[in-house]
This record gives structure tokens, C-alpha cells and sequence, in this order.
């Protein structure tokens, strides 16, 4: 042994190069040999996360990944050794979460997250960013998951991570953070406890475009569920920042803004005000003429909602060339972008005879009624209706502007037609007995006598109301063919319809009532077949 040991101790010493230190001459061949079995290693885990991850963003691979048990492989790579292991492995688990829900619940059940959580807050940069996209694939399916991700303590990690000072960091997080936010008001207050809201508000103050569309995203998402969320976003400076930027290049950016400016506005009168003060108008308006469709939507949803609350925000649309500008959108759009639009003129014109006569004016029929005829949707063609409604029901000048553009016989239409929702038939009906109760417009009326009953009643009052006070019209309600129609009602004796039907019929003489009458053809030839010219 001694010997042996002499022999050993006698060898040259040289360096290892995969070590860089000194070592015996024949022991290095030995220590390559190993590292070589561990760099294969490494290479192999390399090789699959990547290809996994790879293979995620095609979405017929991933029924093939699931059933291979790509989960579990997974896992115990996102705490490897290897910094860009972990990060391939967090990319590929946060692609397979994003593709479905059962995939985002097989993230859960294997304990994924609470690795994730605690990696947040110990790895780089880039881990970061991809363990924040894991949570935010898994909270976007339900509030379930997205709760999953609050009780794995997640929103601790997320939040200081909106501190990080790499812009990408804090996307990811703020993203993460308005995906869970948006599913509940319940989740929605656990981001703001959790001290979210004024570190986002600062992320919207970043120069970064994409940071700034995020932190507006996730800031609309907490603003949508009550107003107390609204206020706090409120209480932390938000609405004076989104204001500013409404006339921002960016596209993407004004959808964002103009869409938090209008979760804020929704919920109450104060909210709403502080929306206005903040001096959007009338900037918001030009808006309506983006390029983006989505920027034109929703700066009509945030004049809409803040139209609905009083007669003073709705008179202030109005002062700003308000009216006109929608519209114009409303003539412009179609389909459900119409809509924010539709029912902004409906809520203006609800409060008062003189907005509704500023409708009026600047031609919001037309295209309320091109609404109401050629949008496949009944929900679009109801909302029409009731705006149309709330135009006319104020005044007979209202009820004539509306019957002159030939929309009574509109609204009857869509009443009546057999694919209508009960919904639309039941803003339909209403539209038409507010408007027809204020309607002077005799030959407006008079195609509404084929009405059925529930209408009729409502034209055929008005006709008991204005004939006597009118005799021309009396006579030329005789020469349309009107009394005629009125002399075919199947009026049930004792019904209101019936005594309107005889309020009519007491201005002309018995005669002429009896002419028009639907028997008097009958009773004139059994006459004639009494009547006997001979006398015999």
C-alpha cells in the first residue's frame, strides 16, 4: 500500500480544464467522464423543456402532452439547478394552463403554484415574468382557479413584483393581477388589500407603452364590480392620469383608458362627475372618430354611462356637441358597437322635452331607425326601440317627428313579427303606446288600426281624443277610409276599445256611421229584397 501510495504521490500534477485545478494525471479522463454524464444530463432536460414548451403553442399537441404526463415532468424542473430550465419549464406550464381550464386545474391539483409563489420572490427576472404568465393562464379560466391562485398566497409575490424595476416584470404582474381581479367583487377587493392599486396607478405613469396599457387594463377590471372599488382607484389619483391620455397615439392605449373611464363612471352620480371634471369632454368626442373600432366603442360606452345619471351630466353632452357626434356614430357602426351609442340618445333624450328635441334636431332618428329595421340582433333592435320611445313620448312636436319618419309603422312591424324576443316586442309595445298617446298625426295613426287589440286600444283613444277638436280631420279620417276601419274593430261591448270605437262614431251622423258599417251591404239588399214596387 505503501508503495502504491509512493507510486500515486510520483505522478505529475496538471490542471483539469472542466475543473481549473490541480490534479493527479490519470484521474482527470476519470472526472471528464462524469461531467459528461451530468452535461448530457443537462442537455437532455434542456432539449425537452424547450421542445415542450415549443410543442404548447400548437394547440393539437396538447391532448398529446396531457396524456403523456406532461405535469408532472414539468414540476420538478421549476426547481432545477439550471436558471433557464426553470424559466422553460414555467413558459411551457403557463402555455398548457392558458389552453383550457382543465388544463389550469391540472396546474392546481399539482401543486404547482405554491412553487411557483415562493420562486417568485428568490429567482431572476426572467423566472419572474414567467411564473407571474403561470398564474395569470390558470386565474383567467373561473373564479375558482383564480381563487386557487389568491389561496396559494400569490398576490403578495405579484405585488411587490410591480415594484420590480424591469418593465416586463411588472406587465406580467399586473397582468396576473387583473385576471384575477376581474372574475368577483370578493377577488377583486383581495387584490386591492393586498396593496395593489397605488403601485399600479404608477405603473400607468411609466413610459412604456405596454406597461401603461396593462396597469389601465387591470385597473378597469378592479373598477367594474362596486363603486367603493371605484373609489379607491379614485382615492389613489387614477382618473386625472386616464384623462390626460385620451388623446394618446396609441390605440391600444385609448381602448384601455377610455374603458377604466367608463367603469368608474357607471356606478354613481359623484363618480361619475369626477370622470367629467377631470375635463374629458371634448376630447372623449374626437375619439368617436378613431381609426380603432374598439377606441369608438368604448368612448361611447364612457359618454353612455355617464348620459345615464342625471339631467345635468346628460346636458352637459349636449353643450359639448355631444349629440351630433354620436349620431354620426351611430350612422357609422354596426352591430354590437352600435349599441353604447343607441342608448346614449336614449338616455339623453329621456330627461326632458328640450333634450329630446336636440335629438331631434341633429337627425338621431334616421339611424335609430335603420337600427330598428336592419340589425339582425333583437337585443340591438330593443334598444332601439326604447330609444325611440324615449324621443317621442314628451310632446305631440316629439310623437309628429317620429311619425313623419314613418317609425310607428316600424315599431308595429317588429312588434308583430314572430321571430321577435319577448323583450323586443315588450320595448316595441311600450314605444309605441307612450308615442301614440302624444301623436296628433292623424294619417300617422291610421295604419295602426290593423293593429291587434292591446295596441288598438291605444291609437283608437287617441283618435277619440283629437277628432273632436278637428274637423278637418274629421272628414278626412271619413275619405282615408279610416272610419271604415274603425266600423270593422271587433270591439268587445264593454271594453274600453269598444267605448272609444262610440266616442267616434257620435261625431258623424248615424247615417254615415251606418254606411261604413261592415253589414250595411247586407241590410241594404235584404231591403231591397222586402221592398216591393208593385204593391203586392
Amino acid at each position: 500500500l505503501k508503495s502504491h501510495c509512493r507510486a500515486r504521490a510520483s505522478e505529475p500534477l496538471v490542471i483539469d480544464r472542466s475543473t481549473g485545478c490541480w490534479a493527479p494525471k490519470c484521474t482527470i479522463g476519470m472526472s471528464r467522464a462524469v461531467l459528461q454524464v451530468f452535461e448530457e444530463y443537462q442537455k437532455a432536460r434542456v432539449t425537452f423543456v424547450q421542445t415542450v414548451a415549443d410543442l404548447a403553442t400548437r394547440p393539437q399537441n396538447i391532448d398529446a402532452l396531457q396524456n403523456a404526463g406532461v405535469m408532472a415532468l414539468l414540476r420538478p424542473l421549476l426547481l432545477d439547478n439550471v436558471a433557464s430550465i426553470q424559466q422553460s419549464a414555467a413558459l411551457a406550464l403557463g402555455r398548457l394552463a392558458n389552453y383550457s381550464d382543465e388544463l389550469a386545474e391540472s396546474v392546481v391539483t399539482h401543486e404547482i403554484l405554491p412553487q411557483l409563489v415562493y420562486s417568485l420572490s428568490q429567482q431572476n427576472r426572467f423566472y419572474k415574468k414567467a411564473a407571474a404568465f403561470v398564474l395569470r393562464s390558470v386565474s383567467k379560466h373561473s373564479p375558482q382557479l383564480a381563487q386557487a391562485v389568491v389561496d396559494s398566497h400569490a398576490l403578495a409575490a405579484l405585488v411587490t413584483c410591480l415594484e420590480e424595476f424591469d418593465p416586463s416584470v411588472k406587465e406580467s404582474a399586473a397582468w396576473a393581477l387583473g385576471y384575477i381581479a376581474r372574475h368577483t367583487k370578493e377577488l377583486a377587493q383581495t387584490v386591492v388589500d393586498a396593496g395593489a392599486v397605488p403601485l399600479l396607478v404608477l405603473c400607468f405613469q411609466e413610459p412604456e407603452l405596454t406597461l401603461k396599457r396593462i396597469a389601465a387594463s387591470a385597473l378597469s377590471d378592479l373598477c367594474k364590480h362596486s363603486p367603493e372599488l371605484a373609489q379607491t382607484v379614485v382615492d389613489a389619483g387614477a382618473v386625472s392620469l386616464l384623462a390626460k391620455d385620451i388623446s394618446h397615439n396609441d390605440a391600444p392605449l385609448k381602448r384601455q383608458v377610455c374603458s377604466c373611464l367608463a367603469q368608474i363612471a357607471k356606478h354613481s352620480v359623484d363618480l361619475a362627475e369626477v370622470v367629467v371634471e377631470a375635463e374629458i369632454f371634448p376630447r372623449i368626442l374626437h375619439c368617436l372618430k378613431d381609426n380603432d373600432e374598439v377606441v369608438r366603442k368604448n368612448a361611447a360606452t364612457c359618454i353612455r354611462e355617464i348620459a345615464r345619471h342625471t339631467p345635468d351630466l346628460a346636458k352637459l353632452i349636449v353643450n359639448a356637441g355631444g349629440v351630433a357626434a354620436m349620431v354620426d356614430y351611430v350612422t357609422e357602426s354596426r352591430g354590437n358597437n352600435r349599441l353604447p351609442g343607441v342608448m346614449t340618445l336614449g338616455y339623453i333624450a329621456a330627461f326632458s322635452e328640450t333634450l329630446a328635441l336636440a335629438v331631434v334636431v341633429s337627425k338621431g332618428i334616421p339611424p335609430l331607425k335603420d337600427a330598428l329595421i336592419n340589425e339582425p340582433e333583437d337585443h340591438l333592435k330593443a334598444a332601439s326601440a326604447w330609444s325611440l320611445g324615449q324621443i317621442g313620448r314628451h310632446s305631440p312636436d316629439h310623437a309628429s317627428a317620429l311619425a313623419e319618419a314613418d317609425v310607428l309603422r316600424r315599431l308595429l312591424a317588429v312588434y308583430l313579427h314572430q321571430d321577435s324576443s319577448e323583450d323586443l316586442q315588450l320595448k316595441a309595445k311600450r314605444a309605441l303606446k307612450s308615442v301614440v298617446q302624444r301623436c296628433t298625426r292623424m294619417a300617422a295613426l291610421e295604419p295602426l288600426l290593423e293593429a291587434p287589440p292591446n295596441i288598438l286600444k291605444y291609437v283608437v283613444q287617441q283618435f277619440a281624443k283629437v277628432l273632436p277638436k278637428d274637423a278637418t280631420a274629421r272628414r278626412a279620417f271619413v275619405q282615408s277610409g279610416g272610419l271604415q276601419k274603425i266600423q270593422e274593430v271587433n270591439a268587445e261591448v264593454g271594453s274600453k276599445l269598444h267605448d272609444y270605437v262610440q266616442e267616434i262614431n257620435t261625431l258623424y251622423p248615424p247615417e254615415i256611421v251606418q254606411y261604413y258599417s261592415p253589414n250595411y251591404a247586407e241590410t241594404l239588399l235584404k231591403k231591397m229584397d222586402d221592398f216591393n214596387p208593385t204593391g203586392q
